[in-house]
């Protein structure tokens, strides 16, 4: 039997050994549904809690319950390391790792090729490799192929087999979830993605085969820049109903009403999480190594990344009408978290309009019942969520709704505060009140 064959059969009768590295919001999940599904897990990641936590049977992801953590762990499929060596042992890899971007708007590829490192000293024939993070066309072939093959003289589609497969999480949904979410997966050859596949295939209910890694790349930064300058364009649409005096939360549910050729999107006070805010600009990125300019890209992002200075000057618009100033008046920010009902402030732009605040002199404060501490890590300030909530909104001059969390008392809210504006038409179901500003 060829090297392929042996790894297909071992795959297919689950005594492969898999590992994951990385085991944050997409690796985490990752391992237990492999677990799940018959897979001995092993998970690595330099974060020593993480580590403690999952040998005690804990969970500290929101979308992976401590049970099922505890019963992978206890009945001895689901392990986890600090320790890169135990890959010398394993069959299958899957890297899960950041992708953030630098300051100046450039791909961190540090986090990836971190994990390239410590795999590479393990490479060994009969292995298949599959990189969830999302990045720029091209990343799988042109950083991971070099190093973890041609140092090792391993032939590819060969001797061992690598792949791409884009993460799709999205944190705090409970109808699609890493099992029952399609995943797309793209190999170097055709014979890695065939390997690939069957290996996903064991774990998760569809696995859409393209033709290369690129393809499989690409789509990923196709779904989120989608869903990006769609966001750019209703808020746009925001802006623009504001000076026409239109409601755009009316307009936007009344062109909703259309049965085809309309997909709704609202407006908000910017883009967060871990993929709109970052992967279209990979992809804007890349193209300028071709002189090519990604316009409907930068536009959006441009809209986008504008969206908290819009709501703040909208706030301190809002606060001359009434006849106070914002410098010095008590500003309380309802949810921190970058969407609803989760415990997740990446990228979130509730941070950026409350550093925003705060340079015009306000003084805030902030409330969100997932999040007990935030910090912003370029003006250096860190906070507090206050314990009283409905005591800060009586005593509060605005009260900025930023993340619309379920758990909120809305009709409380607005019977209590002084003056309200809502980013989020989280207030629209119950009417208009005069003490209410909608974006």
């Amino acid at each position: 039997m060829s090297t392929k064959e042996i790894l297909i059969k071992s795959l297919k009768e689950k005594k492969a050994k898999v590992a994951i590295l990385g085991l944050g919001y997409v690796g985490l999940p990752l391992a237990v549904v492999f677990g799940e599904a018959g897979f001995h897990v092993t998970g690595v990641d330099p974060d020593q809690s993480k580590i403690d936590a999952l040998l005690k049977g804990e969970s500290y992801i929101p979308d992976v319950e401590t049970d099922a953590v505890a019963r992978l762990v206890k009945d001895g499929k689901l392990t986890a390391t600090t320790d890169f060596s135990v890959l010398k042992e394993m069959d299958a890899v899957s890297i899960c790792v950041p992708t953030p971007l630098r300051q100046t708007g450039d791909p961190d590829m540090s986090f990836i090729m971190s994990a390239v490192e410590e795999l590479s000293k393990y490479m060994h024939k009969g292995m298949v490799v599959v990189l969830e993070s999302t990045t720029y066309p091209g990343t799988t072939r042109e950083l991971l192929l070099p190093k973890l093959g041609t140092e090792h003289d391993l032939t590819v589609g060969e001797d061992w087999f690598l792949a791409f497969s884009p993460e799709r999480v999205d944190p705090g949904r409970e109808d699609w979830t890493t099992i029952n979410t399609p995943k797309v997966m793209g190999g170097i050859t055709h014979a890695c993605g065939e390997v690939a596949t069957v290996w996903y295939e064991g774990a998760i209910k569809t696995v859409h085969h393209v033709s290369t890694a690129e393809a499989a790349e690409m789509s990923k930064l196709l779904e989120n820049t989608f869903r990006m300058i769609n966001i750019g364009l209703v808020n746009e649409l925001a802006i623009m109903c504001e000076y026409l005096g239109v409601d755009v939360w009316e307009v936007i549910d009344a062109a909703a009403t259309k049965p085809f050729g309309f997909m709704k999107f609202t407006p908000g006070p910017g883009l967060g999480g871990h993929c709109i805010p970052i992967d279209p600009l990979y992809l804007s990125w890349k193209m300028r190594s071709f002189n090519y300019n990604a316009r409907f890209i930068e536009l959006a992002s441009e809209i986008n990344t504008n969206m908290p200075r819009y709501v703040v000057s909208r706030v301190l618009e809002s606060m001359n009408d009434l006849g106070k100033t914002l410098k010095g008046s008590k500003v309380l920010v309802l949810g921190v978290a970058y969407k609803p009902d989760i415990n997740d402030v990446r990228e979130s732009p509730a941070l950026d309009v409350i550093g925003l605040l705060k340079k015009k002199g306000a003084l805030v404060e902030y409330h969100d019942p997932y999040i007990p501490h935030v910090h912003h890590e370029y003006d250096g300030w860190q906070m507090d969520s206050v314990q009283d909530m409905m005591r800060s909104v009586r005593e509060a001059d605005a009260v900025v709704i930023v993340t619309n969390h379920k758990v909120y008392d809305y009709m409380e809210i607005v019977k209590t505060a002084k003056f309200i504006f809502d980013s989020r038409n989280a207030t629209g179901k119950l009417g208009k009140f005069e003490n209410v500003e909608r974006l």
